[in-house]
């Protein structure tokens, strides 16, 4: 491996870094454990309740799996799944978790759902369970577990447990790579490559499908009241009548963003999707978005990724 800096581009693995860094923003996260009597109803459950999750610029959360949970480490000793959901406010993060885990995981076959982040003030809690308790229809009862209470709700095949509340914490979003390749195919399978990678991560999510983003977007619009459109400068189809950010080699451009609980763990899983994607064939170079420091206050340069 050889690493090489200039003042216009580094370089990794014959790969170019373009010397910039990638700007995220606050928002808040949490945690959820769901399991089930098998894994693949836990995981059934977490796939549902996490979709259509992928940017709060036209979503209510963003939102993936985190990782599966082994009986062990899960509060009722059955397989479980870590989701990580997050929201611009503690109060967007409730309203819409009352309303996904309402709909995909107390639907879903022999589930309960727990709170993955402990030890938080009650003022940075949100009620998920006490919520859904009045499904019940005065059939529901609670117990505690520890220091937290838990209700149980009669349904179908026997009850859904769901913790009361759910700790948040302040997270970031938007941790970015731009993989520009040879070829879609190679592009593509670089990028794949790197999610991979960074699923391995604790704290972290991809929020969009496979972890991968073939409509990367700017901010505003020609059209009046678009928050955001097609980032231009990087669709191949557009080089020869826009500003193009495009090396001449680059036929296809896939975006990985990432959502922590920290931002330790998106800077990990920026520095892992990078050296991922630059020893993967085909790629001609790897960038970061970003909107000159307005957006955000955390700043993921790639040259310290290196």
């Amino acid at each position: 491996m050889s690493i090489e800096t200039s003042p216009v581009a580094l370089n990794l693995n014959g790969v170019e870094v373009v010397d910039t860094f990638a700007e995220a923003f606050p928002i808040t996260g949490t945690r959820l454990i769901i399991t089930a009597a098998t894994a693949k109803w836990a995981r059934i459950a977490a796939l549902v309740m996490t979709g259509n999750a992928t940017s709060v610029i036209a979503c209510d959360v963003e939102a993936a799996i985190e990782r599966s949970v082994p009986p062990a480490e899960t509060p009722d000793g059955r397989p479980g799944i870590a989701v990580l959901v997050f929201a611009f406010s503690r109060d967007a993060l409730a309203k819409a978790l009352v309303g996904r885990v309402g709909q995909s995981v107390l639907t879903c076959p022999t589930t309960a759902c727990y709170n993955g982040i402990s030890g938080v003030a009650k003022d940075r809690q949100i009620s998920i369970g006490g919520q859904l308790r009045f499904f019940g229809d005065t059939f529901q009862s609670s117990k505690k577990l520890g220091s937290q209470r838990l209700w149980r709700i009669p349904v179908m095949d026997g009850e859904f447990v769901c913790e009361d509340r759910f700790g948040t914490v302040k997270g970031v979003a938007g941790g970015n790579l731009l993989i520009c390749g040879a070829s879609q195919e190679h592009t593509l399978l670089a990028a794949e490559r790197a999610a991979i990678a960074i699923r391995k991560l604790p704290d972290v999510i991809l929020p969009f499908p496979g972890g991968i983003v073939r409509s990367g977007s700017k901010v505003g619009s020609r059209y009046k009241g678009l928050k955001a459109s097609t980032n231009d400068a990087y669709c191949p189809t557009l080089r020869a009548v826009v500003n193009t950010e495009l090396p001449a080699t680059a036929e296809a451009v896939y975006e990985i963003v990432m959502d922590g609980l920290t931002p330790e763990a998106v800077r990990a899983a920026m520095r892992t999707g990078l050296h991922a994607a630059c020893a993967s064939p085909g790629v001609v170079r790897v960038t970061a978005g970003n909107y000159g420091g307005k957006l955000g206050p955390f700043h993921f340069h790639l040259r310290e990724l290196l």
